[in-house]
């Protein structure tokens, strides 16, 4: 099922999600019906505040060629589509400055600098623990997406000057959703 995609001024995006204690059948159609949604809005990753829920859990999914070829190889034993429950990044590495857009924010995008490679651990759906490394496109989304997951937005990371650009967009956008900055 298609979720309603939250927009920037929606109190919702801005809110901490709550740790999942179990796995549920529940939040499994959820992560399910996320993906569709993601996958419809042509997204690579979206967190439970952007469909109006509080779960600590998110999805992403990079389709193939989005990386540089090293990049690439490098997460290849990931399997795509991710579904994550209470994940977190326990080691950062490097930095890179590159675009970066967000279902939640239409015709804003803008470019940020993040982490190289990130180690992240989370739940599966089978409530087992995991533990991935991941490098370029994909180390990310899953900083985009935990960021989503702690009330930080990426404009929260975007310089000042690079905000600026988008003040009137985001103003107006902001005031379209309800208000909530």
């Amino acid at each position: 099922m298609v979720l309603k995609v939250c927009k920037y001024g929606e109190k919702v995006l801005r809110e901490k999600a709550s740790p999942v204690a179990v796995v549920t059948d529940d939040l499994r159609k959820t992560a399910g019906d996320m993906l569709e949604t993601m996958h419809k809005a042509k997204g690579v990753g979206l967190a439970a505040q952007q469909v109006g829920r509080t779960e600590r859990m998110c999805v992403i999914d990079i389709p193939e060629g989005c990386d540089e070829p090293e990049d690439e190889l490098f997460n290849a034993p990931i399997a795509m589509p991710l579904m994550l429950w209470n994940p977190e990044i326990v080691m950062q590495e490097g930095a890179v400055c590159d675009k970066e857009g967000c279902l939640s924010f239409p015709g804003v995008g803008g470019s940020l600098t993040r982490a190289a490679q990130v180690t992240v651990r989370y739940l599966d759906a089978e409530n087992n623990p995991q533990t991935i490394t991941a490098r370029g496109y994909l180390a990310r989304a899953l900083q985009h997406e935990i960021d989503h997951l702690d009330g930080i937005l990426y404009i929260d990371r975007m310089s000042a000057v690079e905000r600026l650009k988008y003040a009137a967009k985001l103003k107006k956008l902001a005031k379209s959703n309800g208000g909530a900055r």
